[in-house]
């Protein structure tokens, strides 16, 4: 296993698929490196891939929003995504795209060792739990993996497009986070 700033060199050099050959900058992820909740995305857009920071669009704000209204702030939290260069026009990642880097990920959740991810999306959650599994069908429920807990939920970013998914969202948002101080005051 790596150590962190090797993780992190080895990354930020990768051309392991085509992405690299259009990306701007890779976006490793960002936060607290001892967090015990970790956000997981899809890949990165364009804000992100021109900041190299994840989470810093519209859909950012969002997440960002709903968290500090349930009292933890982004410094609190790791985020991070399956993908970390920014497919063409915002597209789904290629199975290729994924398993050239769900490495990098798998890495960065073992250093990392946070007690609950929450998947944000059907991506996210293709690739942490289970290339079968369905957001639509366990959205909301609580899987329990290598001793995570994970919460999948809709991705911020389907909430810019359909208002229905926000109050869903808000309450596994709310239930992940309950969780989370939960097992703080353990």
């Amino acid at each position: 296993m790596y150590h962190w700033q090797e993780l992190y060199d080895h990354c930020m050099a990768c051309e392991n698929c085509d992405l690299s050959k259009t990306r701007n900058t890779v976006v490793f992820g960002e936060g607290n490196l001892h967090a015990g909740l970790m956000f997981i995305g899809e890949g990165p857009g364009a804000d992100e891939d021109r900041t190299g920071r994840p989470f810093v669009g519209r859909a950012g704000q969002l997440l960002e929003k709903g968290l500090e209204a349930l009292g933890v702030s982004r410094d609190e939290v790791y985020i991070a995504n399956v993908v970390k260069c920014r497919p063409p026009n915002n597209r789904v990642p290629e199975d290729a795209e994924g398993d050239a880097c769900i490495g990098w990920l798998r890495n960065q959740v073992a250093l990392i060792r946070p007690k609950i991810i929450v998947c944000l999306g059907s991506t996210s959650l293709k690739w942490v739990v289970s290339r079968d599994a369905r957001i639509t069908k366990i959205r909301g429920e609580w899987i329990e993996k290598n001793g995570v807990f994970i919460m999948p939920t809709y991705h911020p970013a389907a909430l810019l497009r359909d208002e229905s998914k926000k109050m869903p969202f808000w309450h596994d948002l709310k239930k992940a986070v309950k969780k989370y101080k939960e097992l703080l005051d353990e």
